[in-house]
This record gives C-alpha cells, structure tokens and sequence, in this order.
C-alpha cells in the first residue's frame, strides 16, 4: 500500500517538462497526480502516483535525467521549516542527523542514514537513501540523491569530498551525464543508493550559523510534529490556521488544498488518531487565546476571526478549554502563555509555514479518533 510524500518533491517538474516541450499539468492528470502539487509545495500526493509520474513523464519527453534536472530547482527550502533546523546545525554530521529524524516530514516511507562504507574502507561512509517499501524508482531516487548533494554543497559551500555514488539501478541516462553531474565516478545496480564520502566530513563544522535559533527550530518541530505517524494532520491544520478568519473552515476546503477526497483526508486523520473537528477546535484554541492575551480586539470581533459566530459561543468554548471566561484571560486573572515565543514566530516566517500558539493550563479540544488498522509497479 502506497503512502504519501510532499508535493515539495516535484519542485522543477513543469520546468523540465516545458524545456522538452511537454505539458505538466496534462501528465499530472494521466498520472492521478493533482494540478495543485504542481505550483504547491504542500499537497499531499500519492507516493505512488508521484514516482509513475516521473516515470511516465522521463519515458514520454524523453527526458531520462529527469530526477536530476529537476533538483537543479530544489533548494534547502524545500524541507520548509526543517531547513532553519539543518543550516544552523553546528556540524555537517548534526545537519544530516536533524534531516533524518524528521524526514518523515516529506513523506513517512523515506529514509536517509549513514551506514559503514559499502566498499570496507576504513576513514570513509555511506549516506544512504531508501524506502520502508522497497527500492525506489530511478527517477525519484535521482531526484533525492542529487538533492542531498546539492545540500551538502550548500552547507559547506562548496565540494565536500564525494569519493563516488552508488545507485541501485541501471541508468537511462549515460554514465557520463551522471559523472558530470555528481562530479565523481558513479557506479549502477549496487545494493544501496548513497554518497560515499569521508568520515571526517561529518565533523566539519558549518559557519555562521545561529545555535538558538536552531533549539528553537528543533522545538517547533517536536511541539507540532512529535509523531513519525502524524503526517496529514499537521498539514490539515496549518490549512486550518490559514481559514480561520478568512473563510469558514470546513474539511471539504482542507482536502481541496491537500489535493484529495473528503472521506480519504477523515480515513487518513483517523489513522492518525485524531478528526478534522479536533484539529480545527484546537486550532481556535490557540487563535482565540493568542487574540486575548496579546490584542485588545472586541470579543465579537475575536469571535468572528476564530470562525465562531457569537460571542457566546467563544465564551462557551473557552469555558470548555480553560475554566474560566474569555475577559477573565483578557484581564490576567488565569495563567495563559504562548508555547512559542517571538523566536518561534521567526521560524515560521523563515520557512514560510502557518501560526502556531497553544495556552498553559488550558487542555485540548476534542478527544482523539480511534486509530484504524506489496510493493507498487512504477512503470
């Protein structure tokens, strides 16, 4: 059964297709990929469906280096707030560590670890990229290779030492494109796709980098990602946190956003133990307190920008959440602070995602959903 991977991925793909002349949006509708995660970084595609696409699409043009064309549109940021976490880690290793524990991110099915040279040498490792669900396809593993590279290069700002790359398939590009591309010898059908590089190079240290900002980095994405199982639902509330205000938050406008059916975003929300009305509940939670606590805004008005339509329901849902009243919190008399400070806030900005906020003392809105309980063809 196929998972699902952050539109993010396909960044470049409608500006290859188009060098060759090609129409992305018709080979995203043959594929079943949305139009959406075409010009979106945040879709939720089909696993699946994103790699027949790159698959198809390389075929098609032809384009067989497709993969690595497209990274060369692919920059830190593609890893949203993941990034401001990497870039100010103090050492290439700690970088490569923070992506991997939060890959999941990205997509829940994909990996990347360092493991002991494949070739036995001693001084040297591997930096490895693979699927909980098999080999990946050539184009996708391409994709992500050259990425990590082009990362690598980023952080150090310039050649890092790359002895060779290994790849788990046979290419439909020539072996020199790849060499000129990688800039060192690459070897195909190995058992592993990954870097081999020195190991002292995980100890280099990063410059200029910012140590606080990095904690507070590493902070938001274990308040608001703390579960490798969570995918969906953090993506379904920062859809949440960009209605409230502006339109009424209903499901059918998340899974709209996301790229998919109503029903499939509630089955994937209760696989994740938890409902579309226990995210947007806390999501007006955390608005609504941010707006008593740091504005002087009229309670109709706070009412009104947390999707409510009285100012008696606000009243009712603070009662429910916090004890206590709306004006109570406004005036202090009931401990309330942000989870996240001024800091937290830069971090959101940096790598452009939604407001964030949650309140001391003041328990979350509805109880969870219960949890519900072969490798794909590419070609």
């Amino acid at each position: 059964m196929g998972s699902v991977i952050r539109s993010a991925g396909m960044r470049g793909f409608s500006d290859v297709v188009g060098q060759f002349g090609g129409d992305a949006a018709a080979l995203a509708v043959q594929y079943r990929v949305p139009l959406e995660a075409l010009g979106s970084d945040d879709v939720l595609v089909s696993d699946v469906a994103m790699a027949k696409l790159l698959e198809g699409a390389a075929r098609e043009l032809p384009c067989p280096d497709l993969g690595l064309r497209m990274s060369e549109y692919q920059d830190i940021g593609i890893l949203g707030p993941l990034a401001v976490a990497v870039q100010n880690s103090p050492t290439v290793g700690a970088a490569l560590g923070c992506a991997s524990q939060f890959l999941f991110l990205h997509s829940p099915v994909l990996r990347f670890t360092i493991v002991p040279d494949p070739e036995g040498r001693a001084g040297e490792v591997g930096l490895c990229y693979g699927s909980s669900q098999g080999t990946p396809p050539r184009q996708a593993t391409d994709a992500i290779l050259a990425f990590a590279h082009r990362m690598i290069r980023f952080l150090v700002d310039g050649p890092y030492g790359l002895h060779s790359v290994h790849l788990s398939h046979q290419p439909r590009a020539s072996a020199a494109r790849y060499a000129e591309f990688f800039g060192a010898e690459v070897r195909f059908g190995q058992a592993a796709s990954l870097l081999r590089v020195p190991r002292s190079l995980l100890d280099r240290p990063l410059v200029g980098v910012d140590g606080t900002l990095r904690e507070i980095a590493l902070e938001y994405l274990h308040s608001h990602f703390p579960e490798p199982g969570r995918v969906v639902a953090p993506q379904v509330r920062n859809a949440i946190d960009g209605m409230l205000g502006t339109s009424p938050p209903r499901i059918e406008s998340a899974a709209r956003l996301l790229g998919m059916h109503p029903r499939t975003l509630q089955r994937r929300l209760a696989a994740e133990n938890t409902t579309f009305e226990a995210l947007l509940d806390d999501a007006r939670r955390d608005a609504a307190l941010r707006l008593l606590t740091r504005t002087d805004l009229p309670l109709q008005q706070v009412a009104g920008l947390v999707g409510l339509s009285e100012q008696s329901a606000l009243t009712r849902c603070v009662r429910r959440w916090c004890a206590t009243t709306p004006r109570a919190i406004r005036a202090g008399a009931v401990a309330v602070a942000p989870s996240s400070g001024a800091a937290i806030r830069a971090v959101e900005i940096a790598a452009g995602t939604g407001p964030v906020g949650a309140a001391a003392g003041c328990r979350a809105g509805g109880p969870p959903a219960p949890a519900q309980g072969a490798a794909p063809s590419y070609e």
